[in-house]
């Protein structure tokens, strides 16, 4: 039987079809000897991680939230005793980052491109020394986050970093802006295993606030040329390396769209396009499933980037805004599917 999930987490609001594949959700996956994905309940706002067993410690990849920290690393426990020494913070994100006070606690040391530390400062202002910012809007809803400490990443690196222990490779990469200005991947050349955060996701998971639209078709290109087979996505099941291109795809056709409309026609007659823009992407079966409550944002988003001007009702724009600060409550729902707008 099939279904619709609702869920809200944080950063933005979706609508995904429950299949076979959630038989995976909350399980580890071996991808590799010594390579794992695990895929998170996303009803409780959890991302996906990938940890990589070494010879003498573990590379976790993405701290997660603090509660889905703890499951992960009693996942790593029940494969190996090796010490976790590196959490990799995929970008800013709660869902990615507010877990790392966990990881920490057991010796890890959080990483990340220098590019999440640029985010932090401007969205973590309570952290700083400011006004109260995303954690503590988190950690009104969040247990876990209320529970936790915000840790920001102490290892940073500007382009490229290397774990390399002669039997596994693990290079951490920014190929530019994408999801967030801080969104790095970690790539597995023996393998030819990605993970890519929410750089890729697969499902109507697309959260384009805290990004650049046109300079992410750009920076998957980049993810693309490494070739990978496998793709652990930042969100929903783990996918072959066509995801990227499924992924590149549906932005570029919706920037291509709503300029096709911008050039027809002002703000207003854009907004009044966005439904049949919606059409005309859900019949690309390659790139149907992205499609989500928060498309209007993403038209509003791609819009502004190509004219420098805002659609008239940007409701849909300040909701995703909104849910990006909020965060879900840490506990499952499911809901009747309602109209996307």
């Amino acid at each position: 039987m099939r279904m619709l999930r609702r869920a809200s987490f944080g950063w933005i609001t979706i609508v995904a079809t429950i299949g076979v594949c959630d038989a995976a959700v909350g399980q580890v996956e071996k991808l590799a000897p010594g390579v794992y994905f695990y895929e998170g309940d996303i009803d409780k706002g959890y991302c996906n991680n990938g940890f990589v067993v070494f010879d003498d410690y573990v590379l976790v990849i993405d701290a997660n939230f603090p509660s889905a920290a703890r499951l992960v690393m009693a996942e790593v426990r029940k494969i190996t005793d090796k010490p976790v020494r590196f959490a990799f913070d995929t970008h800013h994100h709660g869902d990615h980052a507010y877990g790392n006070q966990v990881w920490v606690d057991q010796g890890a040391t959080a990483v990340a491109h220098t590019g999440v530390i640029d985010e932090m400062k401007k969205y973590e202002t309570g952290y700083y020394g400011s006004s109260p910012g995303r954690w503590e809007e988190a950690a009104k809803e969040r247990p876990d986050v209320r529970e936790s400490r915000l840790k920001p990443p102490s290892l940073l690196f500007p382009d490229t970093m290397i774990f390399d222990d002669g039997t596994h490779r693990v290079e951490l990469h920014h190929f530019g802006t994408a999801h967030t200005h801080g969104d790095g991947f970690a790539w597995l050349p023996k393998e030819k295993i990605l993970f890519t955060g929410d750089a890729v996701v697969n499902g109507p998971y697309n959260f384009v606030g805290d990004g650049n639209v046109t300079e992410w078709i750009d920076t998957l290109e980049r993810a693309s040329s490494l070739g990978a087979r496998v793709v652990g996505p930042g969100h929903g099941p783990r996918g072959e390396g066509s995801l990227i291109a499924d992924q590149q795809l549906f932005f570029k056709e919706l920037r291509r769209l709503v300029k096709a409309e911008s050039d027809k026609g002002g703000p207003a007659d854009v907004q009044g396009a966005i439904d049949g823009v919606k059409s005309q992407l859900q019949k690309n079966p390659a790139i149907a499933r992205y499609m989500g409550e928060d498309f209007a944002a993403q038209v509003g988003k791609a819009y502004t980037e190509l004219t420098g001007k805002s659609l008239p009702d940007r409701r849909s724009e300040l909701e995703a805004a909104r849910e990006h600060l909020a965060s879900h409550e840490d506990t499952a729902e499911v809901h009747h599917p309602r109209a996307h707008r």
